[in-house]
């Protein structure tokens, strides 16, 4: 199983506390994680093995949305700042559209994000 892992600046921080209280099951074999760079960087430095692409704004989000498309993502837990300007918005509304398109889960908060994790 692969997730996908992204969370506004904004957010960072709620979703490496999220990571850190469920890290045992983020570390277990059968899950692969990838993320967006920053996002990315923030994982391993929590202890996770993950797969990087490139930041949101440099089209991360794109490059996750295109493993999307290739059935090479399971699910997506994307903790988003609602309130925030975000310079890659049309990234972020085409990746929840393509969510949608091909059925994939997507939690985007951490009360969704902990009801997806309890059916791994």
């Amino acid at each position: 199983m692969t997730i996908a892992i992204i969370a506004h600046d904004g957010r960072k921080a709620d979703m490496v506390a999220f990571v850190k209280d469920h890290i045992t099951l983020f570390q277990q074999k059968n899950i692969n994680l990838i993320a967006t760079g920053t996002t990315g960087s923030h994982l391993e430095r929590a202890g996770l093995e993950v797969e990087k692409m490139s930041s949101g704004p440099m089209g991360g989000d794109a490059q996750i949305a295109s493993r999307l498309v290739e059935g090479k993502i399971d699910m997506v837990i994307f903790f988003r700042d609602p309130l925030g300007k975000h310079p890659h918005e049309v990234d972020v509304n085409m990746l929840m559209r393509l969510c949608d398109v091909y059925n994939i889960p997507l939690a985007t908060n951490h009360a969704a994000a902990i009801r997806f994790v309890k059916t791994l």
